[in-house]
């Protein structure tokens, strides 16, 4: 009589789960028209004074017409062709979100400038009752801030070890992405983010949106 041999254990399995997605594309068509673009931007700063105390009293060292400025795409018509940018990348997010719209619609909700000058930041922040943040990239001279993401999961993590350096990038606590010209980022709107100190010699021109669920 021999003995049986005992059968091998299954190998552990892992699973990833509850995913957080940062789509990015590059909007080749609008780099044509980021000049002027840019133009726009530049002659909100200087025309807004409302913007421009709102940037003063908060810290923005630039100017933002986030709290000033809500007719941006009547004002200057050129951000048309970018809202129908936008609209066609929120729709493919949408779609890669596998999200039940239920009949409603994703629809801009609010779009702003953003004249970063060197030396100026935007700490750490969300972005509340929206379904869509995200980012439009204008100008980015070389050394311009990169845009940080943080995981959801941190405050959680009461008595975890930190990372290895090396630690895959799924695993970092924080995830630095460099945009150039034309890029366009979007996030889920809860997905905590900051814009890192702008190390470039000249302003970094952006423009940011939310979008709703109606």
């Amino acid at each position: 009589m021999t003995e049986e041999t005992p059968a091998s254990a299954p190998a552990a399995t892992i699973d990833t789960l509850f995913v957080t997605r940062i789509y990015r594309a590059e909007l080749v068509e609008m780099l044509p028209l980021n000049e002027e673009v840019a133009a726009c931007c530049r002659t909100a700063a200087e025309d807004d004074g409302a913007g421009q105390r709102w940037s003063d009293k908060h810290g923005y060292t630039g100017y933002t017409s986030y709290a000033s400025l809500d007719d941006l795409i009547w004002r200057f018509p050129i951000l048309k062709k970018l809202k129908a940018q936008l609209d066609r990348h929120a729709k493919s997010f949408a779609k890669v979100q596998d999200w039940d719209l239920g009949g409603r619609k994703l629809e801009l909700d609010s779009l702003w400038i953003n004249v970063l000058d060197p030396g100026g930041s935007h700490g750490s922040h969300i972005h509340p009752n929206s379904v869509i943040s995200g980012t439009y990239y204008v100008r980015v001279p070389a050394g311009a801030s990169v845009l940080k993401f943080e995981d959801p999961r941190l405050p959680f993590m009461m008595a975890a070890p930190p990372r290895k350096a090396k630690a895959d990038r799924t695993l970092q606590p924080t995830i630095a992405v460099a945009p150039q010209e034309g890029t366009l980022l979007m996030w889920e709107s809860w997905l905590r983010h900051e814009v890192a100190l702008n190390r470039a010699d000249e302003e970094r021109i952006s423009l940011s949106f939310n979008y709703a669920w109606r």
